[in-house]
């Protein structure tokens, strides 16, 4: 085991404490550590970010569950259309992609480029959603369900997630708050369902689609899954405001290294 493989199961650790501290965002890590640190190809390591970040959703909803914290309805109505758009781009779009997406003598694509490159629109994105502040978010929601704009939103999220094994919590909450009227609190609790299901059934209908290496995989999501233990501990005494507005700029920095890596 070289050094950078130490350094990635050391990053599993902290996907499950961004996790345990925040309640998501383990995604936003996942697919740069196998991809960078453990050189996985970038549609295999969506596929493991896929369970990883399934099983960690998972745990915070358990948790989340004895919270009372969940709309059921809503996360329901949100991961029909979600799921159907994980699926068919997991199993038809994702397999059918090409090596060399445009090849024209000065410009030179791949896929792997295209998807690091579009993973990384997601984490600035997600780091910009950070930064904003709750407040603000709270006042401008709705007080009615918008049903035709959480559907459309869920679609959107679901070819998010199977292209980049991204959850799209920063997509999702904000559209809870502001469609279906929801409270922060239960924006978040409720996201983290609708996560686990997409990351999952996701990662199911890649099963057949690619080689999973299981133990190792395995021995991901138990790392990740004690890191979760250790942020739901630690968030009793952090500042969450201070510590969210760091992160936000930690990812922003891999997203620029990122577009750095791919495009030098």
């Amino acid at each position: 085991m070289n050094y950078t493989e130490l350094l990635g199961y050391f990053g599993a650790l902290i996907i499950g404490l961004v996790v345990g501290l925040f309640g998501g965002g383990g995604s936003i890590l996942a697919v740069p550590i196998f991809v960078y640190l453990f050189h996985l190809n970038p549609i295999l390591a969506t596929s493991y970010s896929l369970f990883v970040v399934g099983f960690s959703a998972a745990a915070g909803t358990i948790i989340n569950i004895k919270k009372k914290l969940i709309d059921y309805r809503i996360a329901i109505i949100f991961s029909f259309p979600a799921l159907f758009s994980v699926f068919v781009v997991r199993r038809y779009l994702i397999s059918s992609l090409p090596e060399v997406i445009l090849d024209t003598g000065s410009i030179y694509i791949t896929t792997k480029m295209a998807l690091m490159l579009l993973f990384s629109i997601v984490i600035l994105l997600s780091s910009f959603s950070m930064l904003k502040k709750n407040k603000a978010v709270i006042a401008q929601k709705l007080n009615n369900t918008n049903y035709s704009l959480l559907l459309i939103t869920g679609s959107v999220v679901g070819v998010l997630t199977g292209l980049v094994g991204a959850g799209g919590g920063f997509i999702i909450v904000p559209a809870l708050v502001f469609f279906a009227g929801l409270k922060i609190k239960q924006a978040v609790a409720t996201s983290l369902v609708i996560i686990t299901c997409n990351a999952l059934f996701g990662f199911l209908s890649d099963i057949t689609q690619v080689n999973i290496d299981w133990f190792f995989l395995t021995s991901i999501t138990l790392i990740s899954v004690l890191g979760i233990v250790l942020g739901s501990y630690l968030s009793n005494f952090i500042n969450d405001m201070s510590l969210k507005k760091n992160f936000a700029r930690f990812i922003l920095l891999i997203a620029l290294m990122i577009i750095c890596n791919e495009l030098a």
